[in-house]
């Protein structure tokens, strides 16, 4: 009954291919704003409008994963008092 559900863990192959795809956007937008045909406070401004919005990503995806993580470890809380009270729990206490 004490079932812990293990760790999730992302292969090897799942990595590279998110680190790889987030490599190859940054370079083709970074590619894209040099060449854009526009002055050169336009180009910074879409460069910083760029890094901001990575940075938000990055804060996002962080906490909607401790949010899950909490969210785990509250229902694993849980888990463990209710096989706590049946182990302790004697139905024929009484009779």
């Amino acid at each position: 009954m004490s079932e812990t559900p293990g760790k999730q863990q992302n292969t090897a192959a799942f990595y590279g291919q998110a680190v790889a795809s987030f490599a190859v956007a940054m370079a083709a937008t970074t590619v894209g704003i040099y060449n854009l045909d526009a002055d050169t406070w336009v180009r910074a401004f879409l460069a910083v409008a760029v890094l901001y919005l990575v940075t938000s990503c990055f804060t996002l995806a962080k906490v909607i994963r401790d949010r899950q993580e909490a969210g785990r470890l509250v229902s694993r809380v849980d888990q463990a008092r209710l096989e706590k009270l049946l182990a302790e729990h004697d139905p024929f206490e009484k009779l």
